[in-house]
C-alpha cells in the first residue's frame, strides 16, 4: 500500500511541475524528483514528517495553492515558527518543493499500519513485549496522567482535556482560555504526589495575553476535579515575555522527591535575546514549590534582576523533564535546530550554552555559531545529529521490565520511534530504538500499575507495552 501511495505522490508531483514522462525527459524528471525529495528530507521532514504526514488536516500551514506554498517556503511563517529559505534555495528549487508539498500524501496513508496489533511480539535487545492499542481517535495527545482509580487523563494540544474511562473518552470542562497556536496549546499533565489527600492536578498550557489574544506565554495551573469539571483553579506560574511566535513553549512537568515542580520553557523563537538572559523566563529550566512560591535555595534568588524561579539557563526548547527514581536527579531533553538535540543532566545555576554553543545549524543550512564548547557552558550528556526531535521522556521505575530498570525512554517525533537510553551513573552506556515507524511519538509515561504507555500524534493514539518473558 505504501509503495503504491509513494508512486502516486511521484506522479502527482511530476504533473504539478509540468514534467513530461517520455524519452530522455524521464531521466531528467527522475533526477529532479530525487533532488526535490532530498531537499525535503534534509530541510523539512523534521517538522513536517518523512512522508509529509503532518500536512494532513493542516492546510493552513501552506495554503491551497502552489503559490501559497512557495511564499511560505521562501519567506517563512514566523507566527508558527516556519523559517525562511530564500537564502537556501533558488526560486526554481522552491517552486519544486512547493509542488512536492502541495501534491501531499493521500489521507488514507495515515491509516495504513500505524498501530501494531496486540498479537505481535516485539523482540528488543533486553525485553520482549506486546503492543496493545489502548486509545484511538485522538489528534495530538501531548500529556498523559493516571488517576488512582485507573482512569487516564489526556491533554490534546488543541485545548481539550479528556478522561479515558471504561473504553470511552469524556471531555473535562472548565479549562482556562488556551492559545492553541503553532506548537502551543494544552501541554503536559501531572498529579501532585499527594493527590489522594489534596486532589491537585497540574497542567501546562499556552496562555493568551490579556492585551493581545494573538500573543501568549507558557503558564501552569493547578485545579481539582469534580466529576469531569475543573474547580478550585489557581495559576501557579506565568512565564514571560509575551510572544506572537508559535514555537518553543516547553513544557513538561515533573515533581521531585520534595514535591517541588520542575519544568522547562523554550526560547520562544528569540534565541539571541532570551536564553542567555536571566531577566526573563524563556530558554530556562524552572523549579517552584507546589503552590507556585519560590524555593529559597534556587540559584538566582539573590541575583538582581533575575527571575527567581530559574534553576538553569541556555536552553532551546525543553520537551522532556524526568527525575531519576533512585538519585532524584533531574534530566532533560531538548530540541536542537537542524541537528544538536540534547540529553542534559540539570544542575543548579549552570549555563547549557544555547545559542552560543551548539552541535546544530540553522534549518536553512547556514551556521549561527562556529563553536560547540566554551568554558563556563555545559556539554550535553549526549546529542543527536541528525535531530530525532525528542518529545516526552520517562525513567522506567517499574519492576515489570527488570531489564530496563532505570533506563530512560525518549520519544522521537521525526523518526517515529522510542529511544531507550541506558545509564551507568551519569554516563550513557547503551541506546536502542524501540517501536520503529510506529508514528510521531509525543509522550512516554509509566502508569502507577507499572506499564509503559506511549502516545503518538496525527493520527493520535496511545499504546501500552505488555512485557513478555
Amino acid at each position: 500500500m505504501r509503495k503504491i501511495l509513494s508512486s502516486l505522490i511521484v506522479v502527482a508531483v511530476f504533473v504539478s511541475m509540468g514534467t513530461s514522462c517520455s524519452g530522455g525527459s524521464v531521466k531528467n524528471s527522475a533526477l529532479v524528483q530525487q533532488n526535490v525529495r532530498d531537499n525535503y528530507l534534509n530541510y523539512c521532514a523534521g517538522c513536517h514528517g518523512e512522508k509529509l504526514e503532518k500536512f494532513n488536516k493542516s492546510d493552513w500551514m501552506y495554503g491551497d495553492s502552489d503559490e501559497a506554498a512557495f511564499n511560505s517556503i521562501k519567506y517563512g511563517r514566523e507566527d508558527i515558527g516556519m523559517p525562511a529559505f530564500e537564502v537556501t534555495f533558488s526560486d526554481k528549487e522552491i517552486r519544486e518543493l512547493a509542488g512536492y508539498v502541495h501534491a501531499a500524501v493521500p489521507k488514507d496513508q495515515l491509516e495504513d499500519g500505524a498501530a501494531l496489533t496486540s498479537e505481535r511480539v516485539v523482540k528488543s535487545e533486553k525485553q520482549n513485549f506486546i503492543v496493545d492499542t489502548v486509545v484511538t481517535g485522538l489528534d495530538v495527545p501531548w500529556g498523559m496522567e493516571f488517576l488512582p482509580n485507573g482512569d487516564m487523563l489526556i491533554a490534546e494540544r488543541a485545548g481539550i482535556m479528556y478522561r479515558f474511562s471504561d473504553g470511552k473518552l469524556q471531555v473535562i470542562t472548565g479549562l482556562p482560555d488556551i492559545l492553541a497556536k503553532g506548537q502551543g496549546g494544552l501541554m503536559d499533565l501531572r498529579l501532585h504526589p499527594g493527590y489522594e489527600k489534596n486532589g491537585w492536578l497540574y497542567f501546562s498550557y499556552s496562555q493568551p495575553s490579556e492585551t493581545n489574544p494573538k500573543t501568549g506565554f507558557t503558564a501552569i495551573m493547578r485545579a481539582r476535579l469534580s466529576g469531569n469539571m475543573l474547580t478550585d483553579k489557581e495559576v501557579v506560574f506565568e512565564g514571560g515575555p509575551d510572544s506572537n511566535k508559535g514555537q518553543h513553549w516547553g513544557c513538561k512537568l515533573q515533581f521531585d522527591k520534595q514535591n517541588d515542580l520542575w519544568f522547562g520553557i523554550g526560547d520562544r523563537g528569540a534565541r539571541d535575546v532570551n536564553p542567555q538572559s536571566l531577566e526573563n523566563h524563556s530558554g530556562k529550566i524552572h523549579r517552584i514549590h507546589d503552590d507556585g512560591s519560590v524555593p529559597e535555595d534556587n540559584p538566582f534568588v539573590n541575583t538582581p534582576g533575575a527571575m527567581p524561579t530559574i534553576y538553569s539557563y541556555g536552553h532551546r526548547n525543553p520537551q522532556g523533564t524526568a527525575m531519576h527514581p533512585e538519585t532524584g536527579e533531574i534530566w532533560e531533553t531538548e530540541h536542537g535546530p537542524k541537528g544538536g538535540d540534547e540529553l542534559n543532566l540539570i544542575e543548579a545555576g549552570k549555563n547549557y550554552g544555547w545559542p552560543v554553543i551548539s552541535y546544530g545549524i540553522n534549518y536553512n543550512g547556514t551556521k549561527f555559531t562556529d563553536i560547540t564548547e566554551k568554558e563556563g557552558m555545559e556539554q550535553p550528556v549526549i546529542y543527536w545529529d541528525p535531530s530525532i526531535a525528542p518529545c516526552g521522556m520517562t525513567f522506567v521505575d517499574s519492576d515489570r521490565y527488570p531489564a530496563w530498570k532505570n533506563n530512560i525512554l525518549i520519544g522521537s517525533l521525526r523518526f517515529k520511534y522510542v529511544e531507550r537510553v541506558e545509564l551507568t551513573g551519569k554516563t550513557v552506556t547503551g541506546q536502542e530504538k524501540l517501536l520503529e515507524d510506529i508514528g510521531r511519538v509525543r509522550n512516554v509515561e509509566v502508569s502507577p500499575d507499572g506499564f509503559i504507555y506511549v502516545a503518538m500524534e496525527t493520527p493520535g493514539f496511545i499504546v501500552r507495552l505488555l512485557p513478555v518473558n
